[in-house]
């Protein structure tokens, strides 16, 4: 039994101090330009040959193709920002030119913009959609909250198959509905002229409830421990609500109130359907119209220097929330 055991042990020291030798004679190969012995090749043959190390520069090559693409994306993405900032500066306002930037500048688009209101009265489209889009932030966000409490605390009958049928319905497009709900809304006496905005309001953040879903998978990450010991206190459901969950939801909120801000500012066809007079006009609705035939010529670079200004509002939002996300996430990592 022990000289079995001495054999096999001197077999595998053997093919250990043969392995080391190949790898051995591989690198003094590789150092003498590539040539090999016979010896060496049986070797290799026998034991397997060493991995070779990769290429200089393959990583790097890839690496560059990846800074490449990535680039040639980003200019893509950038450069129809970058042609509206600059036509917005054309002192040429007609639509068909030589060149594809501008070759004048000038600030009269700005100007005609705010003082030709004989035409389009964009001051008050864009008054008219800043109300808007402060009021349906506020509700939305309201709503939103409240149902995403409701569905993730509380237990109550038909609470399934309540988030089952709003599931269902969130994936039919909403314009679907457009003219069931301009229907309504005639009905109840709100296609009016001095009842358009609160129409567009009350359309707008109605539907809000029903994108709960982000914000229920938000709350759902919450340990319910913190309710508990709330309750402990003393705290009610809607102290729990106001002081424990709201707090912790700051990233969410933001995220909330940055869609439902810009939902007035980009919608179309809804604000084309309810909205008859320019009075009543959001934005998205003069934009179109500076671009229609009879006015396109005049008002071309002035659609762009239109379309800088709504960016304006949706910037300062997203700067001054991002300000509320970055400490609540500060205080959440050091919590």
């Amino acid at each position: 039994m022990s000289n079995a055991m001495d054999s096999r042990a001197t077999e595998s020291n053997h093919a250990q101090t043969s392995a080391a030798d190949s790898v051995d004679a591989a690198m003094m190969a590789t150092a003498r330009g590539g040539y090999k012995s016979e010896e060496e090749k049986k070797r290799e043959k026998s034991y397997g040959a060493v991995p070779k190390k990769n290429r200089y520069g393959a990583r790097e090559f890839r690496d560059f193709l990846s800074y490449l693409l990535l680039t040639i994306l980003g200019i893509i993405w950038i450069m129809p920002i970058v042609w509206v900032f600059l036509e917005s500066f054309n002192a040429n306002p007609e639509p068909y030119q030589a060149t594809f930037f501008p070759t004048k500048y000038s600030f009269d688009n700005y100007r005609l913009l705010f003082t030709r209101t004989d035409v389009f009265n964009f001051p008050r489209m864009f008054v008219n959609t800043l109300v808007i889009a402060c009021f349906v932030c506020i509700i939305s966000v309201f709503f939103v909250l409240s149902v995403a409490f409701c569905m993730s605390r509380l237990r109550f009958r038909f609470r399934k198959t309540f988030m089952n049928v709003v599931l269902i319905l969130g994936m039919f497009p909403s314009i679907m509905s457009v003219v069931a709900v301009y229907f309504i809304l005639k009905a109840m006496g709100l296609t009016s002229s001095g009842m358009t905005i609160f129409a567009l309001i009350l359309v707008y953040s109605a539907g809000a409830g029903a994108g709960f879903y982000v914000m229920k998978g938000y709350m759902d990450t919450i340990p319910i421990s913190l309710d508990e010991a709330a309750r402990l206190d003393g705290c009610s459901t809607w102290q729990v609500f106001t002081r424990i969950i709201i707090p912790i939801c700051r990233p969410m909120i933001v995220y909330q109130a940055i869609t439902a801000f810009l939902s007035p500012w980009l919608d179309f066809v809804l604000a084309r359907t309810i909205c008859r007079t320019q009075d009543t006009f959001t934005v998205a609705l003069g934009l179109w119209s500076m671009l229609q035939k009879e006015y396109i010529q005049d008002w071309y670079a002035r659609f762009a220097a239109g379309a800088v200004c709504v960016s304006i509002p949706i910037a300062l939002l997203f700067m001054f929330m991002q300000h509320f996300y970055q400490e609540s996430m500060s205080g959440a990592t050091k919590g």
